[in-house]
């Protein structure tokens, strides 16, 4: 078994003061990578502590205190990380809140807020740090999605939103930035964290340690991670693929409502399901050939 290094390797991780972000950091700096930890100052854990626990275990840190929901801050998290260590090669978008409402009580800035933070923020960094994974050929990153928003959950329609929309720019960015060299992947953690300690129950939350799923995140950081456009989930140990597949279908000549509703298990059936890494392109001309050539 060959051991993941990312000796000479640089990485950002935010939202990493505390749970699945301190995990990160320390887990990329036992591997050799120089780390900066960015989180926002408060009553909780902070970015300067991690320094410390990395620094103790004989690796490279430092802190930064910004918010990834705005532009600037994001931009001086690249500038900071390539003062401090002469290049940038891993981002690790971690950092989110948490605004948990039923629809019906849901407001418009609650779902602002969620969405400013963890879908703009992944946005507002990765398009800072992306022209210097370009300009030297070669770069990871890696998104933070969630099973709320690949699955959907009760009271988050606004998390669910930013993170499913994590899933999209991971995919789009996966394409352009493959010929650069530049790795993109997301994942959907299950672990114990202060979002997570009011929604799961204690048992649950001591099964889910946070270290358990870094190892992911370091393997996908590094130079023997080859895919790249890939969902995965992991929790507790478990780490498996998440994919969205396209059934079969059918094609009808003259359809009607009425003959899709007979013919509705035909639609729904993803026995034989596809996936198009290539995109929205490869799936419109995957449909055009069915039709082309149809089912039925």
């Amino acid at each position: 078994m060959s051991e993941v290094d990312l000796t000479g390797r640089v990485a950002i991780v935010t939202g990493a003061g505390g749970g699945l972000g301190r995990s990160h950091a320390i887990a990329l700096a036992k591997h050799g990578a120089k780390v900066l930890v960015n989180d926002l100052a408060g009553d909780g854990p902070s970015a300067s502590e991690v320094v410390k626990e990395i620094t103790t275990l004989g690796g490279e840190a430092v802190a930064a205190d910004a918010s990834v929901a705005d532009p600037a801050g994001a931009a001086g998290l690249v500038s900071e990380a390539l003062a401090a260590f002469g290049r940038l090669d891993v981002v690790v978008n971690n950092a989110g809140i948490l605004r948990d409402r039923s629809f019906v009580k849901l407001t418009e800035q609650e779902f602002r807020d969620v969405l400013e933070v963890h879908l703009l923020g992944a946005f507002h960094l990765t398009k800072a740090a992306w022209p210097h994974l370009k300009e030297q050929g070669y770069g990871r990153v890696i998104n933070t999605t969630s099973p709320a928003g690949l699955f959907g959950n009760f009271g988050q329609a606004n998390y669910s939103a930013a993170k499913l929309g994590l899933v999209g720019f991971t995919r789009t960015l996966a394409i352009e930035g493959r010929k650069a060299g530049i790795g993109v992947n997301v994942i959907a953690p299950l672990a114990a964290s202060k979002m997570t300690e009011t929604i799961l129950p204690a048992e649950a939350l001591a099964a889910l340690d946070p270290d358990l799923v870094s190892p992911l995140v370091v393997y996908l950081a590094s130079e023997a991670c080859t895919h790249t456009g890939g969902v995965f989930t992991a929790g507790g140990g478990y780490f498996g693929r998440v994919a969205v597949t396209q059934a079969p279908g059918l094609v009808l000549a003259a359809p009607t409502p009425e003959e899709i509703a007979e013919q509705w298990s035909t639609v729904t059936d993803l026995t034989g399901g596809r996936e198009f890494d290539g995109g929205a392109s490869e799936q419109g001309d995957w449909v055009l050939s069915q039709v082309a050539a149809p089912s039925s």
